[in-house]
């Protein structure tokens, strides 16, 4: 019974393989010859300081809501806590 187990086992493992093997090349992989190129319009400063702003405007944004929700949670807790 234990043969019959690891001879399932190998052949499993050998469809598997075949299987990696059919897909291997069709993501683009990592090959040493591959190069990334983007075209990307140029910016101008003006542009760049109005999408610093816009990020500096949403982490604020941001730290406030995590602030506040912290505080919520944290003071729900002392209240559960002091309930007890």
């Amino acid at each position: 019974m234990a043969i019959q187990a690891m001879i399932t086992i190998l052949k499993n493992n050998d469809r598997m393989m075949h299987k990696r093997t059919k897909f291997k090349k069709t993501f683009g992989g990592y090959g040493k010859n591959r190069k990334t190129e983007y075209d990307l319009p140029k910016a101008t400063p003006k542009q760049l300081r109005d999408i610093r702003q816009k990020f500096k405007e949403e982490n604020q944004l941001l730290l406030l809501k995590v602030i506040g929700f912290s505080t919520i949670i944290i003071l729900g807790l002392v209240w559960l806590l002091f309930i007890s």
